[in-house]
């Protein structure tokens, strides 16, 4: 769904807070729940969306415009064949996106995130089963891949940095960051 689950997200704010990063990249941002909750955190920042669906650019709004500010730079494409430069923020969040997509592309977009010089990296995922077929005409909102959380610990240990994590009941959530 183009909306995520409340669970986590006081948990990532604080985290978003204490860093202040001035670039931000939002995989998938769907209805931009990143960007509402975290731009008043923080004012300056940057943000860039990769969003797959074009219909949700004009459906949310996603465009900044004068009155409204949500992505400052928003590109309309899969992100596993984006450009390497668009990861190279202060923090790339991967919000309820990487369930779907096989596990494979998974890492490998988490890989190309930390090589183009992401400092950190926000993930969230749903950590209980959770079945999702197409959405309103959306083929990609389709779960592809079940996430063990011990997996994703075993993952994002291998981009190195630290991690820290939270397990609610639905939803798992991690921040990685290259400063150890």
């Amino acid at each position: 769904m183009p909306t995520s689950d409340a669970e986590g997200k006081d948990w990532s704010l604080e985290r978003f807070a204490a860093v202040k990063p001035d670039t931000v990249c939002d995989i998938g941002p769907g209805e931009g729940t990143y960007a509402k909750l975290f731009r008043p955190a923080h004012e300056g920042v940057w943000w860039t969306g990769i969003e797959i669906h074009k219909p949700y650019v004009a459906k949310y709004k996603l465009r900044s415009t004068k009155a409204r500010r949500m992505y400052d730079e928003l590109h309309v494409e899969d992100a596993r064949q984006s450009e390497q430069h668009l990861f190279h923020r202060d923090l790339v969040i991967f919000g309820d996106v990487l369930e779907h997509m096989p596990r494979e592309d998974a890492i490998d977009l988490l890989e190309r995130a930390e090589a183009a010089g992401a400092w950190n990296i926000l993930v969230s995922v749903p950590i209980v089963e959770s079945v999702q077929d197409e959405i309103d005409g959306n083929p990609h909102e389709a779960h592809v891949h079940q996430w063990d959380p011990d997996d994703l610990d075993t993952v994002l240990a291998g981009l190195g940095g630290r991690t820290d994590a939270m397990r609610g009941d639905t939803l798992g959530v991690w921040w990685w960051s290259r400063r150890g």
